[in-house]
């Protein structure tokens, strides 16, 4: 399905690469080139956008999940190994910027954006891994997103009225911000007051998601069942079938930033896009 004909004429799925154990996390750099995440073997690779070809960036990842960019292109993860969050720089050396809420453990950070002030959002889900060292017990009070100031010192909590929030992702106006409950199988939009604070949580489409992202005209992409796309409205406009297991997430990336690059569990996918994704 594409009622608005979003994807490239004759452009089809194309499975980019696999052999991976659970692909996450995918964000490109300013150069279209994709880092994602191969979460259970603890690596985040690298995706050449002029040649197409893979390569380990880090194989101590520490468990990362969601990931993007910050503007001195450090590439921020979500650090699921000891529910941080962590900031890898070019050369792959690492600098922790949460480890804790309120002297507590978060519950796994799992996804974030970054605003244009270096603000980062973040949601913390709880999922029991088999690797933590901790208690697996939930150390919070429950499952919420939070803020990180651009101090990069101070985390706020924004919002505590989530089953398990996951995908998330801010227009580049940093005027709205998208949330997913995918406990509850919704997705929620809010408006992002000056400070960084939420107001005006609004239901925006009777569906979660795990990861997502915006194109340039305002488009959401749900992940899940394939990719479901809904307008500014809220209003369905198109589908793409992956394969018959789990969508988790996806960005565009390649030289001309129209490449929806798509994680599915083993294995990594492409579609060429007419649309372009946010800059």
């Amino acid at each position: 399905m594409d009622s608005k004909s979003i994807v490239a004429p004759g452009a089809e799925v194309e499975k980019l690469g696999d052999g991976y154990k659970f692909t996450e996390g995918p964000v490109a750099d300013k150069n279209g080139n994709v880092f994602f995440t191969d979460q259970p073997n603890n690596k985040i690779i690298r995706w050449d956008a002029k040649t197409g070809e893979f390569s380990t960036f880090s194989d101590k990842a520490g468990r990362s999940n969601g990931m993007y960019f910050d503007k001195k292109g450090n590439l921020v993860t979500c650090a699921d190994e000891d529910n941080q969050v962590w900031s890898f720089d070019k050369k792959g050396k690492t600098t922790v910027l949460v480890k804790n809420y309120g002297n507590k453990l978060l519950n796994g950070p799992n996804d974030l954006w970054i605003d244009a002030k270096g603000g980062m959002y973040l949601t913390d889900p709880l999922y029991k891994r088999d690797y933590w060292k901790r208690d697996p017990a939930m150390q919070q009070d429950g499952e919420h997103v939070y803020y990180l100031l651009p101090d990069k010192k101070t985390l706020i909590r924004v919002d505590d009225t989530f089953k398990k929030p996951n995908g998330i992702i801010g227009t580049k106006d940093g005027k709205k911000l998208y949330v997913a409950d995918i406990g509850a199988d919704k997705t929620y939009v809010f408006d992002i007051e000056a400070d960084g604070t939420l107001k005006n949580k609004k239901l925006f489409v009777s569906k979660g998601s795990d990861g997502m992202i915006l194109d340039e005209e305002g488009n959401l992409y749900l992940t899940g069942d394939g990719v479901t796309v809904f307008d500014k409205n809220g209003e369905k406009i198109a589908h793409f079938p992956i394969h018959k297991g789990w969508t988790a997430n996806l960005c565009f990336g390649g030289k001309d930033n129209d490449l929806l690059f798509i994680t599915a569990e083993k294995a990594v996918y492409g579609l060429k896009m007419k649309v372009k994704g946010v800059k």
